[in-house]
Protein backbone atom coordinates (compact mmCIF):
# COMPACT_ATOMS: atom_id res chain seq x y z
CA UNK A 1 0.00 0.00 0.00
CA UNK A 2 2.92 2.24 0.87
CA UNK A 3 4.30 1.61 -2.67
CA UNK A 4 0.72 2.70 -4.07
CA UNK A 5 0.26 5.88 -1.92
CA UNK A 6 3.97 7.14 -3.09
CA UNK A 7 3.01 6.39 -6.50
CA UNK A 8 0.08 9.09 -6.00
CA UNK A 9 2.44 11.55 -4.60
CA UNK A 10 2.15 10.47 -1.07
CA UNK A 11 5.17 10.42 0.40
CA UNK A 12 4.90 7.69 3.23
CA UNK A 13 7.25 5.86 5.73
CA UNK A 14 6.63 2.09 6.25
CA UNK A 15 7.23 1.12 9.94
CA UNK A 16 7.88 -2.53 10.27
CA UNK A 17 10.31 -5.08 11.80
CA UNK A 18 10.60 -7.20 8.69
CA UNK A 19 12.61 -4.37 7.00
CA UNK A 20 13.67 -7.30 4.31
CA UNK A 21 10.59 -7.85 2.81
CA UNK A 22 9.41 -4.40 2.80
CA UNK A 23 12.71 -4.12 0.76
CA UNK A 24 11.39 -7.28 -1.66
CA UNK A 25 8.38 -5.24 -2.50
CA UNK A 26 10.34 -1.30 -3.20
CA UNK A 27 8.39 0.29 -0.06
CA UNK A 28 10.64 3.86 -0.35
CA UNK A 29 11.07 4.82 3.18
CA UNK A 30 11.01 2.27 5.64
CA UNK A 31 11.52 2.47 9.40
CA UNK A 32 12.88 -0.65 11.53
CA UNK A 33 9.75 -1.32 14.20
CA UNK A 34 10.88 -2.36 17.39
CA UNK A 35 9.82 -5.61 17.97
CA UNK A 36 7.70 -8.20 15.93
CA UNK A 37 4.42 -8.29 18.06
CA UNK A 38 4.83 -4.31 18.72
CA UNK A 39 6.41 -2.49 15.93
CA UNK A 40 5.36 0.68 17.38
CA UNK A 41 5.88 0.16 21.21
CA UNK A 42 6.90 -2.46 24.06
CA UNK A 43 3.98 -2.97 26.44
CA UNK A 44 6.28 -4.51 29.00
CA UNK A 45 8.05 -0.98 29.61
CA UNK A 46 6.45 1.85 32.21
CA UNK A 47 3.86 3.86 30.42
CA UNK A 48 6.82 6.88 30.57
CA UNK A 49 9.47 4.76 28.67
CA UNK A 50 7.08 3.53 26.20
CA UNK A 51 5.92 7.01 25.50
CA UNK A 52 9.85 8.71 24.74
CA UNK A 53 10.29 4.95 22.40
CA UNK A 54 7.21 6.18 20.57
CA UNK A 55 8.60 9.60 20.16
CA UNK A 56 11.68 8.58 19.10
CA UNK A 57 9.75 6.44 16.30
CA UNK A 58 7.70 8.86 15.04
CA UNK A 59 9.97 11.88 15.30
CA UNK A 60 12.10 9.07 13.16
CA UNK A 61 9.24 8.66 10.80
CA UNK A 62 8.70 12.28 10.21
CA UNK A 63 12.32 12.89 9.09
CA UNK A 64 12.02 10.59 7.15
CA UNK A 65 9.38 12.09 5.18
CA UNK A 66 11.62 14.68 3.91
CA UNK A 67 14.22 12.75 2.82
CA UNK A 68 13.85 12.44 -1.18
CA UNK A 69 13.96 8.89 -2.63
CA UNK A 70 14.48 6.88 -5.71
CA UNK A 71 14.71 3.17 -3.81
CA UNK A 72 14.00 1.76 -1.10
CA UNK A 73 15.81 3.27 1.77
CA UNK A 74 16.24 1.64 5.37
CA UNK A 75 15.56 4.58 8.34
CA UNK A 76 16.37 3.38 12.04
CA UNK A 77 15.67 5.53 14.78
CA UNK A 78 19.06 7.07 16.26
CA UNK A 79 20.50 7.23 12.59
Amino acid sequence: MAKELERAGLPTVLVTCLTNVAEMVGANRILAGVAIPHPVGDPGLAASVEQQQRRRLLLRALEALTVPVEAPRLFAVGS
